[in-house]
């Protein structure tokens, strides 16, 4: 009932919600922003990808918790990020702007990274195939549809779309945690038999894939508030498109498992983040006066 009908329909309540908040302008920003967000693609569309691959070859967990995690890294990012990245003072427009362009073009790119995955670490023993076409079709029906649903709201009826959206915010907050603690609850007993298995690989994956979103920011000159903005988006994934694609599309639910994991320290690392972040801010705030 939970993989079947509560997470894609909470997903879809999710990226509607996202929706509402976007506008043809927020695209338009990968023109106006082209090192900004062109090092927040790199980061979410090569480096977290790669550096989950690595990590799941170096620690070689079972094969389900090895798809597991590459498909929660190639999820786009999560509908938390766009708040924190406001509370931590980075560049929201550019936030909004890397979830959006994610958010659409993870339709192709899903699908290609866990079929890769399916065949470099399940190989000949996986039972179960991922067509392209199939996972394309459900991760448009459940995340990129409602989204420009959103959108279209907000285009044409802005108005109500404020009004909606202010409801929806927050309802989409309590859904995602609801389907996070839904999901938690039905494999808390895999998760605790398997947590030496899976903990490490994911936490060093939400630390590494943010530790080198900050180098690649530095690197490529970008001012602090871009630099938060894409450490965050790299750092916060859409853990509920990744339960969702594990556990209904694929129909595993050890799958599903370094999602639930992921889902958990990243939070936990973000809100780390973001507290540095604020003590550094007022440290330099004082220095100034």
């Amino acid at each position: 009932m939970i993989t079947e009908v509560a997470i894609p329909i909470g997903l879809a309540v999710i990226m509607f919600a996202m929706g509402l908040t976007l506008t043809l302008g927020d695209f338009r920003r990968v023109l106006e922003r082209p090192r900004a967000m062109a090092v927040g693609l790199l980061c979410k569309m090569v480096v977290l990808p790669l550096l989950a691959f690595s990590l799941v070859s170096l620690f070689g967990p079972r094969p389900e918790f090895a798809v597991g995690l590459i498909i929660l890294a190639a999820c786009p990012g999560g509908i938390t990020a766009n708040l924190l990245t406001h509370l931590a003072g980075g560049a929201t427009a550019l936030a909004v702007s890397l979830t959006a362009v994610t958010s659409v073009v993870d339709t192709l790119t899903v699908p290609f990274v866990v079929n890769l995955a399916l065949s470099v670490f399940a190989g000949q023993n996986e039972t179960v195939a991922l067509p392209i076409g199939r996972v394309s079709g459900g991760v448009f029906m459940v995340a990129t549809l409602p989204l420009l649903l959103g959108m279209s709201l907000n285009r044409w009826r802005p108005t109500l779309a404020a009004r909606v959206e202010r409801v929806a915010r927050p309802v989409a907050t309590l859904v995602f945690a609801l389907i996070v603690v839904g999901a938690f609850a039905s494999q808390w007993r895999v998760m605790w038999e398997n947590a030496a298995e899976v903990l490490p690989p994911a936490l060093l994956l939400n630390a590494g894939c943010m530790a080198v979103a900050v180098v690649l920011g530095r690197l490529g000159g970008l001012h602090r508030r871009e630099t938060i903005a894409v450490v965050l988006e790299t750092g916060l994934q859409n853990g509920a498109l990744g339960i969702f694609v594990a556990a209904t599309l694929l129909g595993s639910q050890a799958m599903m498992v370094p999602s639930i994991v992921y889902a958990l320290v990243m939070n936990v690392t973000a809100i780390a983040f973001i507290f540095v972040v604020r003590r550094m801010t007022r440290k330099d705030a004082c220095a100034s006066v």
